[in-house]
């Protein structure tokens, strides 16, 4: 019988698996914050972005079935282990001791099951107002013009905020995700682990600030304009 099913359900196993999902999901974040980073450029260069996506055709749908699957892969995994260490220590913690003194704990890491929760909320939100949101036609390409749906929502400020909002909480995820990830794959040693934790949390700073910029910059824009 294989042990492999036993050994991903350990907790070994458990974080081994959180950190390579996680760390594909950042690979993907990386991707679409460049892909995204077109709407500066104009409608444009965004309807052929999307539209090259489009043209992909069955292997996009492959793409996103497979990056659904790491997704919740991430997050009931996570969720579990949570669970393991909460019922490890049913009294829980009398005391909280954060970073600088006799922990490594941070906001960061003490709120990463919380801000999950929220990310996986801004997922399912935000493929339903995008993915499946108003299909408006370009009559200039007889694409989909996704830039006017995108400026349309962007034009409301309480999703503007909502999405800079999330882009906080992500970015807080991203902090303490990965250098945790590093740690558990093995790649943070007590050389490396200095650098791969400022390294995090530079490039959760970019992820954030660049997704969080978006809106920022299509709401602002407009009214301007206006």
């Amino acid at each position: 019988m294989s042990s492999r099913p036993t050994f991903f359900s350990s907790t070994v196993g458990s974080k081994i698996l959180i950190g390579l999902t996680g760390l594909m999901l950042f690979g993907f974040l990386i991707g679409h914050l460049a892909g995204n980073l077109s709407l500066l450029v104009g409608a444009e260069a965004f309807n052929a972005y999307a539209h090259k996506l489009e043209s992909l055709g069955p292997l996009l749908y492959l793409v996103e079935a497979g990056l659904v699957g790491v997704f919740l892969l991430h997050v009931v995994k996570t969720l579990a282990n949570y669970r393991r260490n909460a019922a490890a220590r049913p009294a829980g913690y009398r005391e909280k001791k954060w970073a600088g003194h006799t922990s490594r704990k941070t906001w960061s890491s003490t709120t990463m099951a919380l801000t999950g929760l929220f990310i996986l909320f801004f997922v399912v939100t935000h493929i339903r107002t995008f993915k499946f949101g108003a299909w408006y036609v370009d009559p200039a390409t007889g694409h989909r013009d996704l830039y006017r749906l995108v400026a349309e929502i962007y034009q409301n400020p309480l999703y503007v905020a909502f999405y800079v909002v999330a882009m906080g909480l992500i970015g807080m995820h991203l902090n303490h995700g990965i250098s945790s990830a590093t740690q558990s794959l093995g790649l943070s040693n007590q050389r490396t682990g200095r650098t791969l934790v400022l390294g995090g949390r530079i490039l959760a700073v970019l992820i954030a600030v660049g997704f969080a910029a978006l809106p920022l910059y299509m709401y602002f824009a407009h009214q301007v304009a206006q």
